[in-house]
């Protein structure tokens, strides 16, 4: 009887945290999808009437759709980009042998560019970007995102080749594989699940990246979604809730669908792992 109660209390402590967890979100689309006239005093819990007009100014008077595709593509490219020399640099640090003691240096660099917070690169990478003159595009920021990311890939990365036997790599040397093939179709699939689990957290990164965007990019046409969603705070804008709440529930649907599909292949990852007979 004891135990029975104990399992009812657990339930509903674990309902109400997930209760606290979801209001935020559900408030956030309720105000998204609640006109304007019902967000003038005593707000309901419920909407008593639905409405699209906050989404549809958002894509006709702000230009959000602009600023969802730059978002997509520096996510996208830097995310590219860091998981490529990201992944094939842990590889080498964890497997390969460096000559002069030179292993412990770079991982120490790659430590501390990691545990630096991000601002303290910006004034060296707006020097160069200035001399290199493409200030006020997306490389700058794709290239930032690169930067942080790919300390961050690295460093996690190693633990999961250094943990991977090497006899299985012998066996495939013996049997003729090259350096490539070898880490393309053998070392990569093991380790698939830490691809993914890194992946998200640099798409995650990438799309929320906010400093080095508004420092970056001086041009609405480049804008990406942190800025677009921080140009929407004006003094015309801030009692408009809806518009506001609108442009945050849309700024979060391409990364749900991205840690969806990431987990998804997670999960793959970890049966593909497995030892078959």
């Amino acid at each position: 009887m004891h135990k029975k109660w104990v399992s009812v209390v657990k339930a509903i402590i674990a309902a109400l945290l997930l209760l606290i967890a979801l209001f935020p979100i559900y408030w956030l689309i309720g105000m998204s999808i609640r006109p304007m006239s019902e967000m003038k005093g005593h707000i309901s819990l419920i909407p008593h009437a639905l409405t699209g007009e906050h989404f549809l100014a958002l894509f006709t008077d702000n230009g959000f759709g602009k600023a969802i595709g730059n978002s997509l593509q520096t996510t996208l490219i830097s995310t590219a980009i860091s998981l490529t020399i990201g992944l094939c640099t842990a590889y080498v640090l964890a497997r390969h042998r460096f000559r002069f003691g030179m292993k412990k240096p770079i991982s120490f660099w790659i430590m501390i560019i990691r545990i630096l917070p991000p601002v303290a690169f910006t004034i060296p990478l707006y020097t160069m970007f200035s001399k290199l003159g493409i200030l006020n595009t997306k490389v700058p920021v794709i290239l930032a995102c690169v930067l942080i990311n790919i300390t961050l890939i690295i460093w996690y990365m190693i633990g999961f080749f250094a943990e991977l036997p090497e006899e299985i790599e012998e066996s495939a040397k013996v049997d003729g594989a090259t350096e490539w093939q070898l880490f393309r179709k053998i070392v990569l699939p093991l380790v698939a699940p830490g691809i993914a689990a890194i992946a998200m957290l640099s798409f995650m990164y990438a799309w929320n990246e906010y400093t080095y965007s508004i420092i970056f990019i001086q041009s609405p046409a480049n804008n990406t979604v942190p800025i677009a969603l921080a140009a929407l705070n004006t003094e015309d804008n801030l009692t408009n809730f809806g518009l506001v709440a609108a442009g945050g529930v849309i700024s979060v649907i391409p990364i749900t669908l991205f840690v969806i599909f990431a987990q998804n292949y997670l999960i793959s990852g970890l049966s593909s792992g497995a030892v078959k007979s």
